[in-house]
């Protein structure tokens, strides 16, 4: 049976979301990484910003032009962009968390139809 066309219809379309499912989770994965890069990155600028006189010259990045910012503006911009990626990561989790569940489900179920030891 390895032509997948001979397979019964029904083993097909499960065989199709399984990897739908695979592909969410691998872009659920991408996405994660994304966040937790940027927040990284926002918080060595906190980190960096606060070794930093309230007074010197501060700089904010707006596309491609560097604009000057009060210090406390950045660091509360800074702060209520990690509260977010904070809270996208969490959301990321539990879609990650039931993407999985929903594919070992699925794929104890192919094997059981397939006869395949699990």
């Amino acid at each position: 049976m390895s032509n997948i066309s001979q397979l019964p219809p029904n083993v097909q379309e499960r065989l199709q979301r399984l990897q739908q499912l695979q592909n969410t989770l691998q872009q659920l994965l991408l996405q994660k990484q994304r966040v937790e890069i940027e927040m990284n990155e926002s918080s060595r600028a906190l980190e960096t910003l606060e070794k930093v006189d309230a007074e010197a010259k501060v700089f904010k990045s707006v596309g491609a032009v560097l604009v000057e910012r009060p210090k406390d503006d950045i660091v509360k911009d800074l702060t209520e962009r990690m509260d977010f990626l904070e809270m996208r990561v969490k959301v990321i989790d539990k879609q990650e968390v039931k993407a999985k569940e929903r594919l070992d489900t699925l794929q104890a179920t192919l094997q059981k139809e397939l006869g395949i030891a699990g």
